[in-house]
């Protein structure tokens, strides 16, 4: 991890170089996940041309490599080039609840550069943020993930610790951040099923059973890519408590949230992960 380190402190235009030479490996050389990728994007646009699905495809491991090196820049960015950086358009919509001594939920999906937008999230919001995640099997990688994320203030919650934490957090006022459009493989998880992006998709429940537990308002980060380097977050509102037992309001509004930004810009979301691997269709 020192070497991880140390490639973190380059400037991020020579970060970038490491970028397009990780591009060629990973989509010319290697075809890191192509085939999924592929099917994923034919599944979800139907309606578009092989030609438009290899556009969207190419722009999308452009994007996954300037992603792998931009989380990498996160161990030594300054404070002030990380907020020049994610932009947050309508930070307000937080500072209302701040001035009320509310605390929020705050989910995202998987739209580059969601590491950024949780590093952030303390910085621009003024206000502590709480994340829920996954823990990744190799222990240093995990260290240095959450290292990363943490360094400006995040407080991490490992997913199965979410119910303990919350209330072991009650009293404190905070944004919770979830990213919750990952397929939701666990058994025990309650999912919700829709037509996301053309297809049959579940979603974590997860994101609904925090809202009725905490009774927070609930809002959607959405991120696009500007230019390489630049991105902009926008607060949209999902759902206002009180919510209703058994409402499935956050969750519902939550999906329709994340499939719009994908529509207007389908090569920023991560379709290497398999999203729908119970119900992918095969290659026509």
């Amino acid at each position: 991890m020192i070497l991880l380190r140390l490639i973190s402190r380059l400037p991020i235009s020579a970060l970038y170089i490491i970028s397009d030479f990780l591009f060629v490996v990973g989509y010319h050389l290697i075809g890191y996940r192509r085939k999924l990728v592929r099917l994923n994007l034919k599944n979800s646009f139907p309606e578009k041309s092989l030609g438009e699905i290899k556009v969207i495809e190419k722009e999308f491991y452009k994007n996954l490599c300037d992603y792998a090196v931009e989380s990498l820049k996160l161990v030594t960015i300054s404070p002030d080039e990380l907020q020049k950086r994610m932009h947050y358009t309508n930070p307000e919509m937080v500072f209302r609840y701040r001035d009320q001594n509310q605390s929020v939920i705050l989910l995202s999906s998987h739209q580059f550069n969601w590491e950024w937008l949780l590093a952030s999230g303390t910085l621009c919001l003024s206000m502590p943020i709480d994340f829920v995640y996954q823990p990744i099997k190799n222990k240093l990688f995990d260290n240095f993930m959450q290292a990363c994320r943490t360094r400006f203030g995040g407080y991490a919650i490992k997913r199965k610790e979410v119910a303990r934490e919350l209330i072991k957090r009650k009293g404190i006022q905070r944004g919770i951040a979830i990213v919750a459009d990952q397929y939701p493989g666990r058994g025990n998880d309650k999912k919700y099923p829709t037509t996301f992006l053309n297809q049959e998709t579940m979603f974590f429940y997860g994101s609904q059973q925090m809202a009725s537990l905490t009774q927070f308002p609930t809002l959607y980060s959405m991120v696009k890519k500007i230019k390489r380097g630049y991105y902009t977050c926008t607060l949209i509102n999902i759902a206002e408590p009180p919510y209703e037992k058994n409402s499935e309001t956050v969750v519902e509004n939550y999906a329709k949230a994340v499939e719009r930004v994908i529509r207007e810009y389908p090569s920023g979301w991560l379709w290497s992960h398999n999203r729908w691997k119970r119900n992918l269709k095969k290659n026509p």
